[in-house]
């Protein structure tokens, strides 16, 4: 497999994929691994995550160069993703004890009913390419730590860096058995949904997870899905700061070069700051440079997947061709690398495919509204439901808009957000489940009952 650079087109490395009988000895030998893995005692699971935390700060340079390299991502982006993989690592470690324990929930003379969290087995953790380490650490951390076997399959758009992590988890004492790294594309994640494994991770599309979901029903084994976003964001007539909301909101639209699952994808805005709001968004747009991930001061590098330029070139066509109006950007740019320039479209509408299907690069539309049940009526028209935010002095407006959307987060004067202490999760095609919090720590254990006489 190669592994080219998206900012020089260049040829990084080869890399040798799984073969299909490869893949099964993996499984093989994580299955009869884990019950050994799951009778260690918890603390020395968490001694050797800590390892792992204490690892990543010290390759942090290393390891965010080849982050930066393989996927396009500025540096400082790529160590502020390490740097954030090392936060969650953190809340799985120091809460991974309390919600694995056993729990005593009723009890009287002669009976004691106890909930115990046992691991599901082996599992299979299809990871994403634009977050490699935070998307990753939400499944293989909490699931290695409640005693399973995991089948890690890094995007084939990510390998290296996946491998980085296999390495330095194995380097942590972590079995070799028990973590199994799966390179390969399509057809290694095809034969993990056909191996009988005890549950499903997966973090991408919607298209992609739909198949898997489909596929690996039948097995009824927990199936968990991270999917896309088209998240909308509404800037109120009474923000307290209209320039400062535009630069959160184009720090939204546009970190990552926009390829977040929770990115903002398009942004309503009251009639009576429209103009304001726009022309600062514009202004903050301008000011971001557009380069070589490794060079100082760069916001946005390359696409990483080169397909992803006609998808938003047809994005942008569409919308000007059904009124819209190009305020800045538009085109692929550079002579080498997948290049797009940060686009900003104003007079959009929801007849335009920028306002309804994920656009997963730097393009944001940008809407009027007369009031907020306009905006509610808006925000709500998607067929996904990951995050939703609102700009407002008020508090209680901002609660009485964000209670109407069907999303996993809500977000008041900020976006683009994930906190370890808070589920994430996504509501219609934005998936099913959740990662992080105590529910992202028990997503990976099934529950046993324990009525005990004596």
């Amino acid at each position: 497999m190669n592994i080219i650079n998206p900012a020089t087109e260049e040829l990084i490395a080869e890399i040798a994929q799984d073969a299909k009988d490869a893949i099964e000895q993996k499984f093989h030998q994580a299955k009869n691994a884990q019950p050994s893995w799951a009778l260690k005692p918890l603390a020395e699971r968490l001694k050797c995550i800590q390892v792992f935390y204490e690892l990543l700060e010290q390759n942090k340079h290393a390891l965010a160069k080849t982050l930066s390299d393989e996927v396009g991502k500025p540096l400082n982006q790529a160590i502020n993703e390490i740097n954030g993989a090392r936060k969650r690592i953190k809340f799985f470690l120091d809460n991974s004890a309390h919600y694995l324990a056993d729990e005593i929930l009723y009890q009287e003379e002669g009976l004691i009913e106890k909930l115990s969290h046992e691991p599901l087995g082996v599992v299979a953790n299809i990871s994403a390419w634009n977050y490699p380490y935070l998307v990753g650490v939400n499944v293989f951390i909490p699931a290695l730590l409640a005693g399973n076997a995991v089948m890690y399959k890094p995007s084939e758009y990510a390998a290296l860096v996946g491998k980085n992590i296999h390495d330095l988890l194995l380097k942590s004492g972590i079995p070799a058995e028990v973590f199994q790294l799966i390179i390969g594309g399509r057809e290694a994640g095809e034969q993990l949904l056909d191996l009988p494994l005890d549950g499903y991770f997966f973090t991408g599309s919607y298209r992609t997870g739909k198949y898997i979901y489909e596929r690996v029903a039948q097995k009824m084994v927990p199936c968990q899905l991270e999917l896309g976003g088209k998240d909308p964001m509404y800037i109120t007539d009474d923000v307290a700061d209209i320039a400062k909301a535009a630069e959160a909101a184009m720090e939204g639209a546009f970190y990552n070069n926009g390829q977040s699952c929770c990115a903002v994808e398009r942004i309503y805005v009251h009639e009576h700051i429209y103009p304001a709001f726009v022309e600062a968004f514009v202004k903050e747009t301008l000011a971001l440079k557009l380069g070589l991930p490794s060079e100082e001061g760069t916001f946005l590098g390359p696409l990483t997947r080169k397909e992803q330029i006609s998808v938003l070139e047809q994005q942008v066509s569409d919308a000007l061709n059904k009124g819209g109006k190009l305020l800045t950007g538009g085109k692929r740019t550079g002579e080498k690398g997948y290049y797009f320039q940060p686009t900003v479209v104003t007079d959009a509408n929801h007849d335009m495919l920028l306002m309804r299907e994920e656009s997963f690069g730097p393009v944001i539309g940008i809407q009027k509204v007369a009031n907020d049940d306009e905006a509610v009526r808006l925000m709500k028209d998607t067929e996904y439901g990951l995050t939703a935010a609102v700009y407002t002095s008020n508090r209680d407006r901002a609660e009485a808009i964000l209670k109407q959307m069907d999303t996993g987060s809500a977000y008041w004067n900020c976006c683009d957000r994930v906190s370890a202490h808070l589920p994430w999760s996504g509501r219609k095609h934005s998936g099913i489940g959740a990662t992080l919090s105590y529910l992202g720590i028990r997503a990976f254990t099934k529950p046993k009952a324990y009525h005990l006489r004596g």
